[in-house]
């Protein structure tokens, strides 16, 4: 009798069991942005007092380097609006770690372009949710969509190669793909697209902004027909049961090799699940991020395993693995169900089947300029935020200040005249 041969573990097996360090680490440095966009995964607006010192930040890139994590993606909140910014930056390229940041633009001027083209270790994205000003402006505020194209024009005359535009792909910009990458190979750039996830602000608006299910459809037969030119950071893996799988990992890796460093040193599984539930713990109080991420509780549980849930007999499942967790969990939908996306339609049907009065779990936590202060947090110092193209004069300002724009003098005003 001949034995079938054993099965050889795949990439993904390894992945789902998690790994040694996060290959996709995401560090927010800071709540606070000069804009407020409807659909901020963060819901970022107001810096936290209580983040991390630049000492602190320089600890965890230590950590970093020890644990081999060859990049991290930066970006907040509009992480250049911390006065330490590129310090921290350059501390991390120079202990081995790469940065990947993500900014509006809004500080992106020539001597930044330069100095991102002097360090080969720094890619940029930025981010623009719409291929003209009308329909970007309307997710991202006025005057968002010219601060974009200031950015990627000076970095282009930097001579900053295959930087990215990121955009979050919603029901209104759809029909501008074939835009956003004639606007992509106008600047010699890269264009990126991601998923509108239901998390922070978008919590509110994902209704009104998800694509369609037809336009699922459009947005998987453009990424097949451009995929090779195009990056989604593995976002759309729940298109895959369309047909041919997708370029990517095809997998939820939370917890398993994709975590998030918050402004405050919170862990959780993933940048799109900022909730208590998907709280690991924190990188001052329990051991620094390495014991965090090899020891928490949560991620153990996280790479358990998987059986597939109510898509256990799914002929799909292998290819769309069930979805999005964040994006099951922040429309109300059970972990082990199916996606709210799924282009079978068996989500959308459990999003109609709710009950009137459901409530969507909301974020943990929300920096929004419209909330109400945090409540203060120990052990963690207060760093200075700036905010503008240049380093305006501005009067002091109190530690505890949580507005982005605290201090902030517009050029060629006086310090009187903003109070």
């Amino acid at each position: 009798m001949t034995l079938a041969p054993e099965r050889r573990p795949s990439l993904i097996d390894h992945f789902e069991r998690g790994l040694d360090s996060p290959i996709c680490l995401t560090w927010e440095l800071t709540y606070a942005c000069n804009l407020s966009c409807s659909h901020c995964l963060s819901a970022s607006g107001r810096r936290d007092p209580n983040e991390l010192s630049t000492e602190q930040c320089k600890e965890i890139i230590d950590e970093l380097q020890r644990m081999q994590v060859f990049y991290v993606n930066i970006g907040g909140g509009e992480p250049t609006v911390r006065s330490d910014f590129w310090e921290i930056v350059e501390y991390a390229t120079s202990h081995d770690v790469g940065v990947k940041f993500s900014t509006n633009g809004v500080r992106i001027d020539a001597a930044a372009a330069q100095r991102i083209a002097d360090n080969g270790y720094i890619d940029v994205q930025i981010s623009l949710d719409g291929a003209t000003a009308e329909v970007n402006d309307a997710l991202r505020g006025q005057g968002s969509f010219d601060l974009a194209v200031r950015a990627m024009e000076n970095l282009r005359d930097a001579g900053v190669e295959g930087f990215k535009i990121s955009v979050v792909m919603t029901r209104h910009n759809i029909p501008q793909l074939d835009e956003f990458k004639a606007l992509a190979d106008r600047y010699g750039a890269t264009l990126r697209i991601t998923r509108l996830r239901p998390s922070g602000r978008a919590v509110d608006v994902w209704d009104d902004l998800h694509p369609r299910p037809e336009q699922q459809r459009e947005l998987y037969d453009w990424l097949v027909a451009h995929g090779e030119g195009v990056l989604t950071g593995d976002s759309f893996f729940h298109l895959s049961a369309y047909g041919q799988t997708l370029p990517g990992l095809n997998l939820c890796g939370a917890g398993r090799v994709v975590c998030l460093i918050d402004p405050v040193g919170d862990v959780y599984a993933c940048p799109f699940a900022i909730h208590d539930e998907f709280k690991a713990g924190n990188t001052v109080t329990d051991g620094g991020f390495a014991s965090v991420w090899r020891g928490a509780e949560l991620f153990t549980e996280l790479r358990e395993p998987q059986t597939g849930g109510a898509c256990s007999g799914c002929q799909f499942l292998d290819s769309c693995r069930g979805g999005c967790m964040a994006a099951k969990f922040f429309t109300g939908l059970p972990l082990d169900g199916p996606d709210p996306e799924c282009v079978r339609g068996l989500g959308e049907d459990l999003l109609q089947g709710r009950e009137e009065d459901h409530s969507k779990p909301r974020p943990s936590v929300d920096r929004s300029h419209r909330t109400s202060p945090p409540r203060p947090r120990a052990k963690s110092r207060p760093v200075a935020v700036t905010i503008g193209m240049g380093a305006p004069a501005r009067p002091p300002v109190s530690a505890c200040e949580i507005d982005p724009l605290a201090g902030f003098v517009p050029p060629g005003a006086s310090a009187a005249s903003s109070s």
